[in-house]
């Protein structure tokens, strides 16, 4: 669908109905007393929350004036009447949907449950509406009055702050979305693909070679959202559009991240760069799998590695001790409680312990400048450059030059650095293989998209990296999570932490053979305790 179509903001009071007649016989004009929504005597001020009998009589106002299709008057009837009115109003214009029928539930205090039935017609085609949601009385603040809290889920419970509802011929055609083997990929069996295959349709449903059809939609907020499907009136003809996702790690994916809450997680083919899987487990729906932008902690400590190792800092058997703290600029760094000092560590020591005083001590080595982690991300990583087209929205990472405590504090993944579980899987995959391979979920001949191209790490750093991450997840903190996986492993544990959160942000990136993969969990704890058991059951599928 056209961004370009009138659509009213959806601040709005939707409904949701159970069957039955509607509200459209209420007496709307006696419904309230005081002032606003109805007429009437007015009414000493009231307080405290509405008793049962207010939030029954404002619910049955408010429905009955939607059902009769009268938005001014319906919208009197909550706490925000300009932004209700204007939805109420689209809810009709823009949407289309008129025959309304809503039907309330039995109120649990002053939240009434609902169920919405209605008919969408637009361009000689038509189909039945039917949906549930819900909505709050409260006392307004002013007034004394009982009122609906405006919210957007209380029109429809997809809708959020500012999107809008619209009903016409979509945009983008359908797509049907297939993985590496042929096989469907459907928002049914694979929940967390939804937004992205909303995405791929609006970016490639006309090139697949559909043709579009009649839809009632979302159309969220911003230029870049794709619209979100409610309801098809008629239906257009999908074109195939064939993506890079392995069905059977996919499905390993979606499982593991709904173990742990507020968790991403991305699998990549080192090999060629196709990401294999990608799932979100999120109250949002945000693909932060992708687009997230947080710190990774010492997971960064792969790319910290590489930078020393390539300025002759140190090498995987030099030294690089492991203090108890380190000072740089007068700010003093630590290490996780519990770990002993050694003063004789070499790099591989502290780095398969995740020994953060180590790295820090190391970055005012010469030659080493505030711009040398930067350039080691930008030049042999590909990070950082704004220059990614994986088919869909995608962060690239950021590790900006800094100075003062940022310096440091980049170094372990903290400070100004910034990467999403798609970062530190190729992070991983150019590390194990020496070449930088831009990820991407649709081939770039379907398009002809530019992949990004960086000049990759040089045979000895890769060899030092990957043998660093082999011990690490034989010997080292991501042991746990790694046990029992075959073949060629390695690993990097992280732990982000993020002001003001009581939990640090959980980070793991790990391989196996061709297979690399990252995850982050929200206030997940250590690396090992939430973000390590979702990589490792992406692993354990082998792509």
């Amino acid at each position: 669908m056209g961004k370009g179509v009138k659509a009213a903001v959806i601040g709005g009071v939707f409904a949701v109905m159970v069957g039955g007649a509607g509200y459209g016989a209420y007496n709307i004009v006696n419904a309230l007393d005081g002032d606003g929504g109805g007429t009437g005597g007015v009414a000493a001020r009231k307080s405290g929350p509405p008793g049962e009998d207010e939030v029954k009589e404002t619910t049955a106002a408010f429905f009955a004036a939607w059902e009769q299709g009268e938005p001014a008057t319906a919208a009197s009837y909550t706490d925000n009447d300009a932004a209700a009115e204007r939805l109420l109003t689209a809810f009709g214009d823009d949407a289309h949907i008129t025959d309304v029928k809503i039907t309330p539930a039995a109120a649990r205090g002053t939240t009434v449950p609902y169920r919405v039935r209605a008919k969408v017609s637009y361009g000689g085609k038509s189909a039945p509406l039917d949906y549930r949601s819900e909505l709050r009385v409260v006392r307004g603040l002013t007034t004394g009055r009982a009122l609906v809290d405006w919210q957007p889920s209380v029109v429809h419970p997809g809708l959020e702050r500012d999107d809008t509802l619209v009903t016409e011929e979509s945009a983008s055609p359908p797509i049907r979305a297939v993985g590496r083997d042929g096989s469907e990929l459907t928002k049914g069996k694979y929940p967390s693909l939804g937004p992205i295959l909303d995405g791929l349709r609006e970016k490639y449903g006309e090139k697949a070679g559909g043709t579009p059809g009649v839809e009632l939609v979302v159309r969220h907020a911003g230029d870049s959202a794709a619209d979100t499907p409610l309801l098809t009136l008629a239906k257009g003809k999908a074109g195939e559009l064939r993506t890079t996702i392995s069905p059977r790690a996919q499905a390993a994916a979606e499982k593991a991240v709904k173990r742990f809450p507020q968790s991403s997680v991305v699998a990549v083919k080192p090999s060629t760069g196709e990401v294999l899987a990608v799932a979100n487990h999120r109250t949002d729906g945000f693909n932060a799998a992708f687009e997230g932008e947080v710190a990774p902690g010492s997971t960064m400590k792969i790319i910290t590695a590489a930078m020393l190792i390539d300025n002759g800092v140190t090498s995987m058997n030099g030294p690089a001790p492991c203090p108890d703290t380190a000072v740089w600029q007068s700010q003093t760094f630590k290490n996780l409680t519990g770990m002993r000092p050694d003063e004789n560590a070499t790099l591989a020591d502290s780095f398969l312990r995740s020994c953060n005083t180590a790295f820090i001590k190391l970055i005012d080595e010469k030659p080493l400048t505030d711009a040398s982690l930067s350039q080691e991300a930008e030049r042999r990583f590909g990070l950082g450059r704004d220059d990614w087209k994986t088919g869909v929205r995608s962060f690239d990472g950021s590790v900006p030059a800094a100075g003062g405590p940022d310096r440091a504090a980049g170094a372990i993944g903290q400070g100004q650095v910034q990467m999403s579980p798609l970062n530190m899987a190729s992070v991983t995959a150019t590390a194990i293989t020496g070449t930088f391979r831009q990820p991407y979920l649709v081939p770039p001949e379907l398009d002809g998209r530019r992949l990004a191209r960086a000049e990759g790490l040089r045979a000895g750093t890769a060899a030092q990296l990957k043998q660093m991450m082999r011990l690490t997840a034989t010997r080292g903190t991501a042991m746990a999570a790694m046990r029992g996986l075959g073949g060629d492993i390695g690993a990097k544990t992280g732990s982000a932490e993020v002001d003001g959160n009581a939990k640090s942000d959980s980070w793991f990136t790990g391989f196996r053979d061709d297979v690399a993969a990252a995850a982050m969990t929200e206030q997940g704890g250590r690396g090992g305790d939430a973000a390590g058991p979702i990589v490792a059951a992406v692993l354990r599928t082998g792509g």
